[in-house]
Formats: structure tokens, C-alpha cells, sequence
């Protein structure tokens, strides 16, 4: 009997708790929280005619957003948005309906939130991509997305759109 003792107690330590992850808490996990959120986009007046609708969530305990793009004219595509607290940076990864993949990063300038990236053209070539979510002052969200083929020396705009709350236009 005694000898099982010694036994009994070493199965009743149990190995210490894993250490909790980190938590998705600091300001950083907020500073895109003005693009989350249920969308009706059109171009940059109130009366142009709709291009799409956008559904921005947060998932994850705060971690990321997640973007559900569906166009007027019938494409689709999704995101997903986070803070990488190791680089320091945001990344952006979206892929659409059309098979179409986009890899931004960047972060928080003066108030808006810039990303940028590369797309690999169809003749090989490389097209820079940069996109800017402005929030404004009456709640609504202005995305403009510019394209460079020079590296960034010179830039073409290549979409504006005006996020307005869906609630907001019922």
C-alpha cells in the first residue's frame, strides 16, 4: 500500500496551464475598426448608381476583419484584415470570384488607412497597387484604389468608391 502512494500523488500533479495567447486588445486592433460595418458603395456622388455591397466584421475576439464584397454587376469577393503584431503592419488578403488573389500591407497615414502591393500582370510584368480607406466626416468611408506600372513614380486611378452605412440609406 505504501507504495502506491508515492504514485497516486505523482498522477495527481498535473502539467502547469499553457500560457494564454495574446490578446487582440491594443489600439493598433482598432484603427481599421472605421471600415467594419454593412455597406452600400457607390461612386463619389450620393445619386450614382450602385456598385456593390459590403458587409466588415470582426472575427476572432477582435483579431481580424473580415470583408464580404458582393458587385452590382454580379462578382464577389472576400478579405481578411489583420494587424500583424510581429512586422507591425497591415496585411490585406483578398481573393475574388474571379480567381483574382491581392496581398496588401501597410497601415494607418494622417487618419486613413494605406495599403499597398504587387500584382504580377498576365505579360509578366509587375503593376504596383495602393489602396486608401479615408473615413469621413459624415460616417461614410471613401476607398480610392490607384495603380502604378512604373513602380510608384506615377499613379492611375483605378476605382473611388463611397461606403455609406446600409442603414443609414433604408
Amino acid at each position: 500500500m505504501w507504495l502506491c502512494l508515492p504514485l497516486a500523488r505523482a498522477q495527481d500533479a498535473s502539467p502547469p496551464a499553457p500560457p494564454a495567447p495574446p490578446k487582440c486588445d491594443t489600439a493598433e486592433y482598432r484603427q481599421f475598426d472605421f471600415w467594419v460595418g454593412d455597406w452600400e458603395v457607390r461612386a463619389d456622388d450620393e445619386e450614382a448608381a450602385l456598385l456593390g455591397r459590403n458587409r466588415i466584421e470582426r472575427s476572432a475576439d477582435g483579431c481580424r476583419l473580415l470583408e464580404n464584397w458582393s458587385s452590382a454587376r454580379g462578382g464577389s469577393g472576400q478579405s481578411l484584415n489583420g494587424w500583424d503584431r510581429r512586422y507591425r503592419v497591415w496585411r490585406q488578403f483578398w481573393i475574388g470570384s474571379d480567381g483574382g488573389v491581392l496581398r496588401l500591407e501597410g497601415g494607418l497615414r494622417e487618419g486613413a488607412m494605406v495599403m499597398d502591393g504587387e500584382l504580377k500582370g498576365r505579360d509578366g510584368g509587375v503593376q504596383r497597387q495602393r489602396i486608401t480607406w479615408t473615413p469621413q466626416a459624415d460616417g461614410s468611408v471613401r476607398q480610392h484604389w490607384e495603380t502604378s506600372e512604373d513602380g510608384g513614380a506615377s499613379w492611375s486611378t483605378a476605382f473611388v468608391g463611397i461606403y455609406r452605412r446600409a442603414d443609414a440609406v433604408d
